[in-house]
């Protein structure tokens, strides 16, 4: 079998290193709001943006598309989606189904290691409220529902979350945050990691799902 020549193989790291790129630009602009549902992008400009060609923009742009951040417009080009009222509901439904599982395996996983992650997760979160630094705590918001899939072993679920977490930011976008929302949020996870302690699965469950039933997104 004849070698893959070296020059060809750094290649195709380069390219994949610039559709990488790509790809998180243009998903961090649509997750902070900079791009707006409906909003075309363009190979073109985001290529002019990073200085590269428009191949790996290409390839950022239709993974962005798979996974549903992106659609094609009616005239081909590739539109920021929007999600109507039954596509939120399913999210909900979905990420309640998946996080009720981690937590319930949870319960029987959890190492003392784990509990204490938890703890000084809830620190940092508090931190964050005390100084209002809302996007800060939305970041720690989104690791501590990621660690308790973690520490329940359940790989498959974290990487599901990990998706879900680009449509649940495009649903907060635009939510008007009452006094208090952040303190709350928090005193909610402070709850869940109660009854993560412990050990009962059942008040463990019902603690997280009227946590995620009730947030205005």
């Amino acid at each position: 079998m004849s070698e893959i020549p070296p020059t060809t193989l750094a290649e195709d790291a380069k390219r994949s290193s610039l559709g990488e790129r790509a790809y998180e630009y243009v998903r961090d602009e649509i997750l902070r709001g900079n791009l707006a549902v409906g909003s075309i992008v363009a190979e073109g400009a985001v290529a002019d943006r990073l200085g590269v060609s428009k191949t790996p923009v290409r390839q950022a742009l239709q993974l962005l598309r798979r996974e549903g951040l992106l659609e094609v417009g009616p005239r081909r080009q590739m539109i920021v989606r929007g999600l109507s009222a039954e596509q939120r509901q399913e999210i909900i439904d979905v990420r309640i189904a998946l996080e009720s599982l981690a937590v319930q395996r949870a319960c029987e996983r959890l190492t003392a290691e784990d509990v204490d992650y938890l703890h000084l997760m809830l620190r940092q979160q508090r931190r964050a409220v005390i100084a209002g630094a809302e996007e800060q705590f939305i970041a720690l918001d989104e690791e501590f529902h990621l660690q308790i899939a973690r520490a329940a072993g359940l790989p498959t679920v974290e990487s599901f979350l990990r998706q879900l977490r680009g449509f649940v930011r495009i649903m907060r976008l635009g939510s008007t945050r009452s006094p208090g929302y952040l303190f709350r949020v928090w005193e909610e996870h402070s709850e869940i990691v109660d009854a993560l302690e412990s050990r009962k699965a059942g008040p463990a469950v019902k603690t997280l799902r009227a946590h995620l039933e009730q947030r205005d997104y």
